[in-house]
């Protein structure tokens, strides 16, 4: 089964709102400032281009850190049965960050952090709950219907 616009839509808005989380994280980055491990005299190996954006964006915390434990964290509740995995794959896609030289490990973590207070904030607005709520059933007729066919 593939979860698409089309098909999901209440999940996809759901999940386009996570990758906004730069009031949380931009404000840390800029608090901090600190440069990515592969930028200056020391600098270490990264599996992925040196973009200018890249670099000049600091370490700590990781945004897609934080992003990849934020989208988790949705999934997981919108599919429970599969909470175990999606947390994994979470951690897992935030792990990748440090692995590949993009962030520190500090940078990394805080960026973990940073997805579950995030996702935790969410809970105080009555519209995320209802959009988790809608989003649940979507998903589950979208599975039984893939498991009908």
């Amino acid at each position: 089964m593939t979860l698409t616009p089309a098909n999901a839509p209440i999940l996809s808005a759901l999940l386009e709102r996570a990758g906004d989380d730069r009031s949380v994280v931009g404000l840390a980055k800029t608090h901090w400032g600190t440069q990515r491990p592969y930028v200056g005299k020391d600098a270490a190996p990264v599996c992925e281009p040196k973009r200018p954006d890249l670099t000049a964006n600091p370490d700590y915390p990781s945004g897609h850190s934080a992003f990849g434990e934020h989208v988790a964290m949705i999934l997981a509740e919108v599919v429970p049965s599969r909470a175990d995995a999606l947390y994994a794959r979470g951690r897992d896609y935030a792990q990748s960050r440090w692995i590949c030289g993009s962030h520190t490990v500090s940078a990394t973590e805080a960026g973990v952090m940073s997805g579950a207070v995030i996702y935790g904030a969410e809970h105080a607005s009555e519209a995320f709950e209802r959009d988790i709520a809608m989003a649940r059933a979507e998903v589950a007729a979208a599975m039984a219907a893939a498991a009908a066919k």
